[in-house]
């Protein structure tokens, strides 16, 4: 039965590396072609606080915003009942808004618009280099964790499953043109921080047995290390998929693009750390050698 389990999970683990690779090249395709649709954090945008009802809801503002001004507009509450903060883009030149008022005045509530101020592109600009010098300083970071605390074939596999999981995600961004803004960009972080936990755990695992069982084959040792963390890694990614989902259901529509892409990261940070974090290792030619003490040499 045991041989039986350790033969079948060889081949699933083959396959998901297949799809893997696969779905990584129809990302980064998605990525390259189609780009990113850029939030307002980004590119910059018009920010405008109103005060109203506080019964009145965000779906209920948010229709007749985006058909007043013809776009795409969120609204965000702010910490005082009834107080809102409207996200919309800068007006194209010869375009003039209507007024948010009239806009909002199928709502039957008195509607006061408290400021508006434009965040330009300039500051926009300066968020994504920043974002983006966040992402490489963790990115280095890790490599430097990964090579100091495993032999190089074990690391290069955690760090292709890292940058699987990311290019997925992002991917699923340019996909579907979801806006991309400063709270996705903090999810892809988060991902790299759950992705890298559980492609260590079972990394450790697999560098035990090949020190305790130095004589078995590297496939042996990677499904019986898979099979061994397999129960925790069920149990924290359901709670954590668990703590997501009601976060995306509940958490309305400013937190939607950071509770689908920690979603998504966490499926396939769970993914890759079975399929391409034990894949790359064992092509490598990952041996116990590579982990056994070296015999001294003995002076003649």
């Amino acid at each position: 039965m045991k041989n039986w389990i350790i033969t079948n999970l060889t081949k699933l683990r083959y396959m998901t590396g297949i799809v893997s690779i696969a779905l990584m090249v129809i990302s980064i395709s998605f990525i390259c072609i189609r780009g990113l649709n850029w939030g307002l954090d980004f590119t910059g945008g018009v920010v405008s606080e109103i005060q109203m009802n506080s019964q009145i809801t965000s779906s209920e503002i948010e229709p007749l915003m985006d058909a007043g001004f013809k776009q795409d507009v969120v609204a965000i509450a702010a910490d005082e009942p009834g107080r809102w903060i409207l996200r919309y883009a800068v007006p194209p030149k010869g375009v003039t808004y209507p007024d948010i008022i009239q806009v909002l005045e199928p709502l039957h509530v008195q509607v006061q618009v408290l400021n508006t101020s434009i965040v330009g592109p300039q500051v926009g600009a300066e968020m994504a280099s920043q974002g983006g010098l966040a992402l490489l300083v963790t990115m280095l970071c890790i490599l430097g964790y990964l090579s100091y605390r495993f032999e190089w074939r074990l690391a290069a596999g955690a760090l292709l499953a890292l940058m699987h999981d990311v290019i997925l995600a992002v991917g699923f961004f340019a996909m579907t043109q979801m806006e991309f803004n400063l709270t996705v960009l903090a999810a892809i972080l988060a991902i790299l921080g759950y992705s890298l936990n559980d492609s260590i755990v079972i990394a450790d695992r697999i560098r035990e047995l090949l020190i305790a069982k130095p004589k078995q084959d590297i496939e042996a040792t990677n499904n019986e290390a898979i099979i061994a963390t397999f129960s925790r890694t069920m149990v924290t990614s359901g709670t954590t998929l668990m703590t997501i989902s009601s976060l995306w259901l509940l958490g309305g529509s400013s937190l939607q693009g950071f509770s689908i892409a920690m979603f998504i990261g966490v499926l396939t940070g769970t993914w890759s750390s079975i399929s391409v974090g034990t894949l790359l290792p064992e092509f490598l030619g990952l041996k116990p050698d590579h982990y056994l003490p070296k015999p001294e040499s003995q002076d003649p």
